[in-house]
């Protein structure tokens, strides 16, 4: 049976390992571990893949969405609409700088978030919404951003699983996701599909003047050293880890047709086995998104989830749960948020999605042994 694994990064750092080595040597080479060309030079490749937007390198995803919030100028007390259904960072940098985290719901075929739950949630505090590009594909931007104008409303993008897709607008032009609010935010966690060896992250703005403060923040406050003008942080990108970067920008567009030719592979192969049960729900393609596939999620009918995951492992088939709680169920967001309505939709997906393996190294082998595994499953059940 070939080798079975949730993400492959060995694999793939085997097809560019000269490519790497040459970008971590030159950085060894050189001695200027902090700040060096390397950062400057990915910021600047990276700009231009985005489309020309400035790119500000940070430390991680998480520092990305809180110096974004800080660059904002939010006050406490001020809400900030962000999806149940997503990781805690979304929303724990909303609590970390005493803004309210206001909590809807999402959409049950793409797990992003619900129009009508997020203009169900305007109140007269509201000052920004966070969507969340989950799983790969971009949120319904079009309508999220003509509330937000229409409110006098920030849009902070939380695009640290979807970089590389693409949003189409009713008129036809299409933006990169990250591109088209007030901020964009990613990660750059080794899993992700740009990911590096450590930690790393980045911001996006077509806001020079914004793009002048969040550099200032992310550098304790200062435009010239030693003299700092806003309280702000330490959060840089580590230049070892730019180099790589800058060298699996070039592969990015190449990893993210990969997962997506996995994707189909997936999604045909799991409807023909589960024509009779119909147990498995298979990821949704929005018309308005292309899909980067970060993670490929399906949806387990009939409360069989666990039973299914626990199946697999026994047969060396790992997966992993997608969000277990919705945020609301968090211990830690119990005293500072509020939500409106039931977030049913968001309960419901954390009680019954499951993703299969994903990363470009994907071969219908591996994926077969998947697909068996699942069959099986099926055939317990009849």
């Amino acid at each position: 049976m070939p080798m079975l694994q949730m993400v492959d990064l060995h694999g793939q750092y085997l097809k560019i390992k000269d490519e790497i080595d040459s970008g971590i040597r030159s950085v060894i080479d050189s001695c200027a571990f902090i700040n060096g060309p390397q950062v400057k030079d990915f910021a600047t490749h990276l700009s231009e893949y985005m489309g020309g937007c400035h790119v500000i390198t940070c430390a991680n995803g998480t520092d990305a969405l809180q110096i974004a919030l800080m660059a904002l100028g939010l006050k406490p007390g001020d809400e900030v609409i962000v999806p149940a259904f997503t990781y805690v960072a979304s929303a724990e940098v909303i609590g970390l700088l005493q803004l309210t985290p206001v909590m809807v719901d999402v959409d049950y075929d793409t797990f992003n978030i619900s129009i009508e739950a997020m203009k169900n949630a305007l109140t007269t505090k509201t000052k920004a919404i966070i969507p969340v590009h989950l799983f790969g594909q971009s949120c319904n931007m079009e309508p999220i951003l003509e509330f937000a104008s229409e409110h006098g409303l920030y849009v902070i993008e939380d695009n640290a699983q979807a970089i590389g897709a693409e949003y189409t607008f009713s008129d036809g032009h299409r933006a990169k996701t990250g591109t088209m609010g007030t901020i964009g935010c990613t990660s750059f966690f080794p899993s992700k599909n740009l990911g590096c060896y450590g930690d790393g992250g980045a911001l996006f703005t077509n806001d020079d003047t914004l793009a002048e403060r969040i550099r200032m923040i992310a550098n304790h406050g200062q435009k010239v050293k030693y003299h700092h003008s806003v309280i702000g942080c330490n959060s840089r990108l580590d230049t070892i880890q730019a180099a790589v970067l800058d060298v699996k920008l070039k592969h990015l567009d190449e990893y993210c047709a990969a997962r997506y030719t996995a994707a189909q592979y997936y999604t045909h192969a799991i409807r023909q086995i589960d024509l009779r049960e119909q147990l498995f729900i298979t990821p949704v393609e929005a018309p308005y998104s292309t899909h980067v596939y970060h993670q490929y999620t399906m949806k387990i009918r009939d409360g069989r989830r666990d039973e299914l995951k626990s199946f697999l492992a026994e047969r060396g088939v790992p997966s992993m749960i997608y969000y277990p709680l919705p945020l609301q169920d968090q211990e830690a967001f119990k005293d500072i948020t509020y939500y409106k309505g039931s977030l049913s939709v968001s309960k419901q997906c954390a009680c019954s999605v499951l993703s299969l393996p994903m990363h470009t190294e994907l071969t219908s082998d591996i994926q077969d042994s998947v697909i068996n595994a699942l069959k099986s499953f099926l055939n317990t059940l009849q």
